[in-house]
Order: C-alpha cells, then sequence, then structure tokens
C-alpha cells in the first residue's frame, strides 16, 4: 500500500481516537505532525476552515480526511480543481443522534432538571408539574437523510404524525408513514420541527425570517444540526414573546456574541455537541475515518464528496 509523505493533524488530538487507531494511521504515512508543516500531502481536520488560502500553503495536498460528517468548513470546489480529494464520515452517529433528539424533547416535556433538583431538595410530591405527550402530535423533519429519517421513524413510535421535507423525494420511508409535505407548509403546521440538513451555500439561512415568523404558537424547534441554518435575530424575535421553544446543541461552531443573546432566553434551551457521542458511536467513526484514507491510497476512495 502507498503512503503519505506527511499527515498533518488539525482541529482535535490525539484524545480524539483510540490509540490503536493511532497505530493503525501511523502505518498509513511516513511521518505524523500535529503542528503546522510544509510538504504536507494530507490533511486531517475537524472544524477547522480549510479555504483557498489553507489549501495554497500547501501545494503537495492530495487528500483532506474530515473527522465530521458536515462539509461546510472546506470549500469543495476549489479542492476539486487543485485534484484534492475530501472525504467524510457519513452515518456514524445515525442512532446516537435519533436518540439524542428524543432526550432533548423528553427533558424539555417533563421538565426533568426541575424534577431532579426538586427530589435532591427531599420534595417527591410531584407536586406543580405538568407534561405533554408526542403520540398525536404532528412531528416535521426538514431534511430525511440518515439522521433525519432515523427520527422520523422513532417519531413514528412515539405515535406521532410523522411528515417531511427533503431535497429528495424518499419513497421508502413514505412507504412506512411518513408524509411528504412542501417546506413552508410544513414549517407552518407542526407542533414538533426537527432539523437535520448539512450546512451548505443552498441550505445557509434556510430557516429565514418569513419562515420563522409562520411558525405557529407552542411549537418546540430541535436543531441539531448547524446554526447557520437559521436566521438568528428572527428566532431572538419570537423567543423574546415567549412563543416557541427552541432547542440547539452547537453552540461551540456560533458566534458567541450569538449565544449570549439566545442564552438570556428561558425558552431556548443551549446543550454541549454531545449527541453523536457514545461508544458505538466513537468506534464506527474512527473505523470509517481510516477506511477512507486505507481505500484513498488503494485508489478506491470511499465517502468521497468532490
Amino acid at each position: 500500500m502507498n503512503r503519505f509523505k506527511k499527515i498533518l493533524v488539525t482541529g482535535f488530538s490525539r484524545e480524539n481516537f483510540d490509540e490503536n487507531v493511532w497505530e493503525r494511521i501511523k502505518k498509513l504515512t511516513y511521518t505524523l505532525v500535529f503542528e503546522p508543516a510544509k510538504d504536507v500531502d494530507c490533511l486531517f481536520s475537524r472544524f477547522n476552515k480549510v479555504d483557498k488560502e489553507l489549501i495554497d500553503s500547501l501545494p503537495d495536498l492530495r487528500y483532506v480526511g474530515l473527522l465530521a460528517t458536515g462539509t461546510g468548513t472546506v470549500d469543495l470546489d476549489y479542492a476539486k480543481k487543485k485534484k484534492i480529494a475530501v472525504s467524510n464520515i457519513p452515518g456514524y452517529a445515525t442512532e446516537s443522534v435519533g436518540e439524542w433528539v428524543f432526550a432533548l424533547i423528553l427533558e424539555h416535556l417533563r421538565d426533568l432538571e426541575r424534577a431532579k433538583q426538586t427530589a435532591r431538595k427531599g420534595d417527591f410530591s410531584g407536586n406543580g408539574f405538568t407534561a405533554a405527550e408526542i403520540k398525536g402530535k404532528k412531528f416535521g423533519v426538514i431534511g430525511l437523510g440518515r439522521i433525519g429519517g432515523r427520527v422520523a421513524e422513532i417519531a413514528l413510535g412515539f405515535g406521532a404524525e410523522v411528515s417531511y421535507w427533503s431535497r429528495k423525494r424518499k419513497k421508502e420511508l413514505e412507504k412506512k408513514g411518513i408524509s411528504y409535505e412542501q417546506l413552508d407548509n410544513l414549517i407552518s403546521n407542526c407542533d414538533f420541527l426537527s432539523l437535520h440538513l448539512q450546512y451548505t451555500k443552498d441550505t445557509a439561512g434556510i430557516l429565514n425570517e418569513k419562515r420563522i415568523n409562520s411558525i405557529k404558537k407552542g411549537v418546540i424547534i430541535i436543531n441539531v444540526s448547524p446554526m447557520e441554518l437559521v436566521n438568528i435575530p428572527a428566532l431572538e424575535k419570537r423567543l423574546k414573546r415567549g412563543e416557541i421553544t427552541f432547542i440547539l446543541d452547537h453552540p461551540d461552531e456560533m458566534n458567541p456574541q450569538d449565544v449570549v443573546k439566545l442564552s438570556q432566553y428561558k425558552n431556548c434551551l443551549i446543550y454541549p455537541p454531545i449527541g453523536y457521542v457514545s461508544k458505538e458511536g466513537r468506534e464506527l467513526k474512527q473505523d470509517i475515518f481510516v477506511a477512507n484514507i486505507e481505500n484513498f491510497l488503494k485508489g478506491k476512495p470511499t465517502n468521497k464528496v468532490n
């Protein structure tokens, strides 16, 4: 098998992989570095921008391995022009994130944080708590890829009326009872909205001011995708009126000022990006990442996105 001359690791550290995985990677290169270097022909990246400037600074670069599913941080067109392959890691956290979405919903509906705090104070009466069920509600999924499709299936299991919008119709899932709707109609009629789109130039701001204003009162919106999908000033106006609940888990990728603005609203629930965190997801993520590298060196690239 061919080897890379030098792999540069950016945006993550040794702790992100198990030691046996690093041993596999070392067999695929002559040199592995974690600091900026020259003569790099392979780049590992997590959330760092891989733009024209960076690409031009690495003239020997021929492969970018993304430790992520999203590709919005990479100038894919320019990389393709420079004949640099870019591979991502799709599907590794489908189950983890799908389950996480409902953990977020149930934590809110059942007021679990307050329940735990109340019990710790010795009050086991249950007085003052209310809840709502998912069953019978209209559950909208925006983006029916791997994770969106799994979320839709789980919502069906709860007995919700599930509808979706995606850039491509998903006939197999429609056969299971998941209905297709036009995006604007879906947004304005659901009790729950779950966003599952990658951030691209086409999806940026897809939840725009007009659509945010069309959301009916009382809706719970869950966004486990990048917040670039959302018009934040318009969202803030709806939050300020106390009309909707918005749940997100990508504050680490946001403008810190926007995080501060949103965090002042009790109806905006912000979590760290841990939806993908599971033992099973970690193992699968590592396997796909290394397999992508091995397959590229064999001349048969996998999960290539450009």
